[in-house]
């Protein structure tokens, strides 16, 4: 995949809203979405179910604008968890949590961040953006994280609909960007209305805003997002994603043009 995504469309809207949203998604140009099946926990035993085929919501996919491509669906599991025993859903052997395209987890404590940025094995990490977090980001955790392939998630529809909301969504996101230095960052939307989407540009210049640099905010809506898939299929596969790159002609050119005496000497 290659392109725009958008990783968090949330799945709870009814087929006409979905529709509408896809729509959109690929008429601002994103090659990509994922759509979010959210477990709180507000009942104490939880069951993961089957992720919807997009196939069943959707008897056609829209193409991408500038493109002869249609847009790719994927599907998303985010678990909010306030209490360590909730972890335990995700280390269980459920097989429908290895039918989700992406896995991602909400941590509301410190302890929390703590244990999904060293332990759990999932995708995404998400920031909360809609009030003070209850605890300051440390380098430890958050590197192992970045070392683990994970990324972490910033939300930016709060961002635009209330002024105290965009306050703490710039501010949550300035602690996470100096202990991170803006690696392993994903910027989604989580809209429930087409006019809460905004264009994969206009997300990036949102980036500047939550302190990343100009190629990091565009990483955070294409390669980053990418990153994120590719590290799903690991893990849904439990083996690996191996990409073969053509090496280039002049590379290829300047090797052949050194004696072999010489390559033996460099080597030795």
């Amino acid at each position: 995949m290659a392109g725009f995504a958008d990783l968090n469309l949330p799945q709870g809207l009814d087929k006409k809203s979905l529709q509408s949203l896809l729509d959109t998604a690929a008429h601002l140009g994103y090659s990509a979405v994922a759509l979010n099946h959210v477990i709180d926990f507000k009942e104490k035993k939880q069951e993961i179910a089957k992720p919807v085929s997009p196939s069943e919501l959707f008897p056609s996919l829209p193409i991408v604008q500038g493109t002869s491509k249609r847009i790719k669906v994927l599907t998303r599991l985010t678990l909010i968890v306030s209490d360590p025993s909730h972890c335990n859903l995700l280390r269980s052997t459920s097989a429908n949590i290895r039918l989700y395209d992406i896995i991602a987890v909400f941590p509301k404590t410190e302890k929390l961040f703590h244990i999904a940025c060293t332990t759990l094995d999932v995708d995404l990490v998400c920031i909360n953006v809609t009030e003070k977090l209850p605890f300051y980001f440390r380098r430890p955790p958050v590197n192992m994280a970045i070392d683990r392939g994970i990324y972490f998630e910033l939300l930016y529809t709060p961002a635009i609909k209330d002024s105290t909301m965009r306050r703490y969504t710039i501010s949550n996101a300035i602690s996470l960007m100096q202990i991170c230095k803006g690696k392993n960052i994903v910027i989604s939307s989580a809209a429930e209305r087409p006019l809460e989407l905004r264009g994969p540009y206009d997300v990036a210049n949102l980036g500047l805003l939550f302190g990343l640099s100009e190629g990091e905010a565009k990483a955070a809506v294409s390669t980053n997002c990418r990153a994120a898939m590719l590290h799903g299929e690991t893990r849904k596969s439990a083996c690996g994603v191996v990409y073969t790159v053509k090496k280039p002609r002049k590379v290829e050119e300047e090797e052949t043009a050194v004696p072999a005496c010489k390559k033996a000497k460099t080597q030795a």
